[in-house]
């Protein structure tokens, strides 16, 4: 063992323990005794130990008191309690007193062992099995890239990408990070030119092999649950990737079971003003902007891009028959998340309750827009650590808990993903051109063609024509659309900003779960 771990054990029979301290000596251990509690305190206010075995029954202090004490000398010391008692109380004792192990008399030498392995060199194995693991996989990844045939596959591709991802970054010295990432990028290449041989073909009604997308969402996945006679909730978290979600759920693991895990395919343009519209109102954007007119707002409105997700949704509910009671919020600022709360009894008289929380569009919007925010998020794994943070402390987490209390259900989802961009793709078009950087809608759009998708006909893609000549075009990969005025100012400030409209991974597979109280 390459590493010499120093460990303390206080025992008043530490004499009767002599063979496993010279087991642990014989592996490498540097072991100091003491014979009580107080002698523990003292040697712990002057020295540091990666681990230290204190035994429960000791005369004088006992071990739970020393426990105590010894957290507040040095809390990130790991104690393992050692105790001849199987008693119930004294095991929820010393658990509450944050105990890293806990091991019940006769003791034998490996279990002793076994102990410190897992604590001392607990990262070290799993950091060197995720490595391994993720190599073995890759060739696999690498075939099924290949191989992929559908929206199935795909799907089915980026929850393996998303899982190894998240389990590489769990790792301390994250080696194998830039292979993944080359790997996504390989994958989104391949997923843009799926995306561009199949799009359009999705929007025959006809098609049965099309994914479900944005405007059948609710129709499939959230109305049919309403029919189980208790208060759902919808929870859409705006600009949720799937990674981003995979972190959060492990925060929700403990109230709620996962009744099935799911993804959707968003529509084009990925933004609130296509994606949640056709989420909400079951229509794609052509029919929206034909049927309600005076209810359709496009991207660059003067007008909010989603002030009538309450009426979309009613016409939703009134097109598939439903008399359903629903309310709908939107949870823009800190205020309105606990006026959530505190209306929350009410919301158990209702069948469904559509809630909006706008948190992570905003960071994204904040991360390029503020020089603070950016350096705090400047990669993936500080954007997802950025999102957690402010679950963890939000009240939508409060929320979650209510709901998990009152027995009740929830669909969480989003409107669609975000993507890092890195690479400039020169555009050009009138002052009347879409301002997204990941999409295009106007006329006469200048651009070389190639690595973008261009729809010429915007009714072939169920998207609303403001004009005769009027044209959609969708940047993929990492690119984003610049235009040649200013074009090193304007390249510098979005490059490596998260972005959404366009076509990726990222962007358009997206989270779809459904969590059943544990109660």
């Amino acid at each position: 063992m390459s590493q010499k771990f120093t460990i303390l054990w206080a025992d008043d029979e530490i004499d009767l323990l002599k063979p496993h301290v010279l087991f642990l000596e014989q592996k490498g251990c540097e072991i100091t005794t003491v014979n009580s509690g107080i002698d523990a305190i003292e040697v712990v206010e002057t020295r540091n130990f990666d681990v230290i075995f204190l035994d429960e029954m000791m005369p004088g202090m006992t071990g739970l008191e020393t426990l105590q004490q010894i957290k507040q000398i040095k809390p990130q010391i790991p104690v393992v309690m050692i105790t001849k008692s199987e008693e119930e109380h004294i095991m929820d004792d010393a658990i509450g007193g944050k105990i890293a192990d806990y091991l019940i008399k006769p003791l034998n030498p490996s279990q002793i062992w076994l102990s410190v392995k897992k604590l001392l060199q607990n990262k070290q194995l799993i950091d060197t099995k995720t490595t391994q693991s993720y190599q073995q996989e890759f060739m696999q990844i690498g075939f099924a890239l290949g191989d992929a045939q559908d929206h199935q596959d795909w799907a089915e591709l980026y929850r393996k990408l998303t899982f190894w991802e998240l389990e590489i970054d769990s790792t301390e010295n994250k080696n194998m990070l830039e292979v993944l990432e080359n790997q996504k990028a390989e994958a989104n290449s391949s997923f843009s030119r799926f995306i561009k041989e199949n799009y359009l073909d999705w929007m025959d009604v006809k098609n049965t092999q099309k994914p479900l997308m944005s405007n059948q969402v609710l129709k499939e996945k959230v109305f049919p649950v309403l029919k189980d006679k208790k208060p759902l909730f919808l929870i859409v978290i705006d600009n949720l990737r799937l990674d981003q979600w995979e972190d959060l759920e492990h925060l929700l693991n403990p109230y709620f079971n996962v009744e099935e895990k799911d993804t959707y395919f968003s529509i084009l343009p990925t933004t609130t003003a296509f994606a949640r519209n056709s989420l909400f109102s079951g229509l794609m954007p052509s029919e929206m902007a034909k049927l309600h007119p005076n209810l359709w707002e496009d991207e660059d409105s003067d007008e909010g891009k989603n002030n009538f997700e309450e009426e979309w949704l009613k016409i939703n509910l009134a097109k598939n028959r439903l008399n359903y009671k629903f309310t709908y919020n939107k949870i823009l600022q800190t205020n309105q998340g606990k006026a959530v709360l505190d209306q929350f009894h009410t919301f158990l008289q209702n069948d469904l309750n559509v809630l909006v929380y706008n948190f992570v569009d905003m960071v994204s919007h904040a991360r390029t827009d503020m020089k603070m925010i950016r350096e705090l998020a400047p990669d993936e794994s500080a954007y997802r650590s950025l999102t957690r943070s402010w679950f963890e402390h939000s009240s939508l987490f409060e929320l979650f808990k209510r709901i998990q209390h009152a027995g009740a259900d929830v669909i969480v989802t989003t409107d669609h993903g975000t993507k890092k961009v890195n690479k400039p793709y020169r555009i050009i078009g009138d002052k009347n051109v879409t301002t997204n950087l990941r999409y295009k809608q106007g006329k006469n759009l200048n651009f070389e063609h190639g690595k973008v998708f261009e729809i010429k006909r915007p009714e072939d893609a169920m998207l609303p024509r403001l004009n005769v000549s009027t044209s959609y075009v969708f940047a993929v990969e990492d690119y984003f659309f610049a235009y040649p005025n200013n074009y090193n100012y304007y390249v510098n400030y979005y490059k490596d900003t998260f972005q959404h409209g366009g076509i990726s991974l990222e962007e358009m597979i997206i989270p779809l779960v459904h969590l059943t109280s544990k109660r």
